[in-house]
């Protein structure tokens, strides 16, 4: 049974959106306010970049937590996000879809593990991922084209995030960080 209603699908129960989803729609779903990056997802230009800025604010706070809290927080962020994008992506009836920006917060937040809250480092740590994500060079483009689902969405991120990372490591360790 389909019933439709603007841009909103109901196929045997589950609701799946037509079209981007509307911000009123966001405040009614909190996978997809989630997914969407409490909005941020919606920027009709950029939306991962859109995103990973709005990834800043919570990175500037886990940024106060101890290392081993930082990770377990990450973590559970990068475990959470992969159901969130995975139900997200069935709701907006897209897989990966640009608005879904979850994976781009994990990602950053995994690109600045390694490094004390700094312009310098925010800045570097920022260009770094975000040309790694959109670039997607090998293993991230593999990744983004091979592992399907929530998992697949968060995994080239996440590879983004780490290549990131260890970049910015190296540069700490040779003292230009």
């Amino acid at each position: 049974m389909v019933v439709e209603c603007s841009s909103i699908v109901s196929i045997r129960g589950m609701i799946t959106l037509q079209a981007n989803p509307t911000f009123i729609q966001l405040l009614r779903s909190p996978t997809l306010l989630l997914a969407f990056g409490f909005g941020s997802g919606l920027s009709p230009r950029a939306p991962g970049t859109a995103g990973t800025l709005a990834a800043i604010p919570i990175w500037y706070a886990l940024s106060g937590l101890s290392l081993g809290h930082y990770v377990i927080a990450v973590y559970l962020a990068a475990v959470f996000g992969t159901l969130i994008c995975g139900r997200a992506a069935e709701q907006v009836g897209v897989h990966d879809h640009g608005g879904i920006v979850w994976d781009e917060f994990v990602g950053f937040w995994i690109a600045m593990v390694a490094v004390p809250p700094s312009w310098l480092a925010l800045v570097l740590g920022f260009t770094l991922f975000r040309l790694l994500d959109i670039v997607k060079p090998w293993p991230i483009s593999w990744l983004d084209k091979n592992i399907d689902g929530g998992l697949g969405i968060m995994l080239d991120d996440i590879a983004a995030g780490l290549i990131t990372a260890l970049l910015l490591a190296l540069l700490r360790v040779i003292g230009m960080l």
